[in-house]
């Protein structure tokens, strides 16, 4: 699309903090108000995946949650998450920021590295 590496990797970092910052902020109500939801349909506060979390969580702390946000959680989930275990916004915010800084470098040096390929030559038009 003619965009540079940086301004690629500005984009996205700001994408993913653009939403992390409005998810600290109303991340206790949007939980609150999904808990509530589960609830009313008689589901397992519990689940499988729940389990999963939590064991991320005392193993890894925010760091884990942090790390695996962009490729597992997306940013909404992984900051709402956060906010639920209870850590301070301004942690929720420096370890998403280094996430996004981390994944946005990898994700978008892969692709201007590889978008010689056949198979990317649709981001090149």
């Amino acid at each position: 699309m003619g965009v540079s590496f940086w301004a690629t990797l500005g984009l996205t970092i700001a994408g993913m903090m653009t939403s992390v910052v409005l998810f600290s902020l109303i991340g206790s109500a949007v939980h609150d108000r999904y808990v509530a939801r589960q609830r009313a349909k008689n589901k397992p506060m519990f689940s499988k995946k729940n389990r999963r979390i939590v064991s991320v969580w005392k193993r890894f702390g925010m760091s884990g949650i942090a790390f695996l946000t962009p490729v597992l959680f997306t940013p909404i989930v992984g900051t709402v998450l956060a906010t639920v275990l209870g850590v301070s916004k301004s942690r929720i915010l420096l370890h998403m920021l280094w996430s996004a800084v981390f994944w946005g470098f990898a994700v978008t040096l892969t692709l201007y590295k590889l978008s010689h390929l056949p198979f990317l030559q649709f981001l090149q038009k």
